[in-house]
């Protein structure tokens, strides 16, 4: 039993990927998805109106990790997505933002800019002297939050081709540079590339632990930050946890402990709802660098 969400957040529910429920449960169904509050490039508008997503049933629960969703073709036949195939996902214009902004209510990009702006006023600097290295940059969505509060220079760090390659065909111009690197096995001619960029903020948003970007990734581009610059990054609440295995909690506890992180600001919110509608919660750092991370 799937639920189908059609359009930018009208909802129906549907089994089998055909044949919808009555008015009343569409009614629930659709309480339980995102606001859909985010617009996005006005080009991408009637792609994701077009899309229709079908979500896994909400007594269904999958760890995040495990996550998916099933996407109707234009051939009328449905595709199966996990969340974490991001190659995959990429490549449909306005995938990406259906399912975690339109359908899951994601609203992370937007909330740690307006946190990172904060923190800047605070420090009486202007977000236009900044200049940011976007790890786990995808395609462009916190690039894009970046310029809205003053951002004029940011480099996009991913691993794949493909989230370059979206983030180029849906918001050209944004970053003053893009690349594709491992940064666990960081290149000469990429590290030159980021050094000529003179970083002075790193951004690590909804990207940190799960794989996607290891610890030891984080610590490079962390070391292409200059001393006194500015570490924006959200964690999921587990990954702070004293039983956490990704390797971030202890991470971050050292370089708190240490003094190599100085937070400036420090929230709990909801990142986005789960495919079963429970909250998923982070936290989102605002600190400054003042060291090396052990």
């Amino acid at each position: 039993m799937t639920s189908t969400v059609n359009g930018l957040g009208a909802a129906a529910a549907a089994a089998g990927h055909a044949g919808h429920l009555g008015t009343e449960s569409a009614r629930r169904e659709h309480g339980r998805l995102g606001e859909g509050a985010y617009r996005g490039p006005e080009t991408l508008a009637a792609a994701r109106k077009g899309l229709r997503v079908a979500l896994p049933e909400p007594s269904s629960r999958y760890d995040q990790n495990d996550e998916w969703c099933v996407v109707q073709q234009p051939d009328g036949s449905w595709s199966e997505f996990r969340f974490h195939d991001y190659h995959r996902i990429f490549d449909v214009p306005g995938l990406y933002e259906k399912i975690f902004y339109d359908v899951l209510g994601c609203d992370t990009p937007r909330f740690m800019a307006d946190l990172f702006a904060d923190a800047l006023a605070g420090s009486r600097e202007a977000a236009d002297d900044v200049r940011v290295l976007d790890l786990g940059a995808g395609n462009g969505i916190m690039a894009e939050e970046l310029a809205t509060i003053g951002v004029r220079h940011a480099v996009g760090v991913d691993i794949l081709t493909e989230a370059r390659d979206a983030a180029e065909r849906d918001r050209p111009g944004l970053y003053a540079d893009y690349l594709v690197a491992d940064l666990t096995a960081l290149g000469s001619d990429a590290a030159r590339t980021l050094a000529d960029h003179r970083l002075t903020a790193l951004t690590v948003v909804a990207a940190l632990g799960f794989g996607d970007i290891p610890p030891a990734a984080f610590r490079t581009a962390y070391d292409q930050i200059a001393d006194g610059g500015w570490v924006v990054l959200t964690l999921k609440d587990a990954f702070l946890a004293e039983d956490d295995t990704s390797g971030f909690a202890r991470m971050i506890a050292d370089g708190l402990a240490s003094g190599a992180l100085e937070v400036v600001r420090r929230e709990r919110f909801r990142h986005r709802l789960a495919t079963d509608a429970s909250p998923l919660v982070y936290e989102g750092i605002v600190a400054r660098k003042r060291g090396p991370l052990g």
